[in-house]
């Protein structure tokens, strides 16, 4: 059984998102979409929301599972019986990054592997923090985020 791990957090998740998992979802037998708490990144909505909300806008994909994770993705990834893990790529900046993250997971797990997949292209540009930065700055994200997103995000 193939089992990705498509780990992020989803603050918020995006129609981008929900394009990758949708297409996932027709290459894996399961996809895990793991929300995790990155202290780094600035968060729009609390953990319990974000998943509550990746549950709603993903529920029409018959093989997938949300949840969230604390600690170290490898881990997060064994426990869940899983060897692949799925990230986004949109841009070449992304690629630096993801590639780097790559090696970490392979050093500390080497029978792990990491599939890449892009979005369609009309979703390419849509990123977390500028949805919420649009949404901060009284802009309409309804182009860019399921409609029960958009009411979490904006109180609407």
């Amino acid at each position: 059984m193939k089992i990705a791990v498509y780990p992020g957090t989803f603050n918020p998740i995006t129609n981008g998102h929900t394009d990758l998992v949708e297409r996932a979802s027709r290459l894996f037998d399961r996809i895990i979409v793991a929300i995790g708490t990155n202290t780094q990144k600035g968060s729009a909505l609390p953990t319990e929301k974000r998943v509550a909300l990746a549950e709603e806008v993903l529920a029409h994909v018959n093989n997938l599972e949300v949840t969230s994770f604390e600690g170290l993705l490898t881990d997060f990834v064994k426990e869940k019986n899983a060897n692949i893990i799925l990230r986004g790529l949109r841009t070449v900046a992304d690629f630096e990054y993801e590639f780097q993250l790559v090696g970490m997971n392979r050093a500390l797990d080497p029978n792990i592997e990491t599939v890449f997949l892009a979005p369609a292209e009309h979703l390419s540009y849509i990123s977390s923090t500028l949805v919420r930065e649009i949404a901060f700055l009284g802009g309409d994200i309804s182009k860019f985020v399921h409609p029960a997103v958009e009411a979490a995000i904006t109180g609407n």
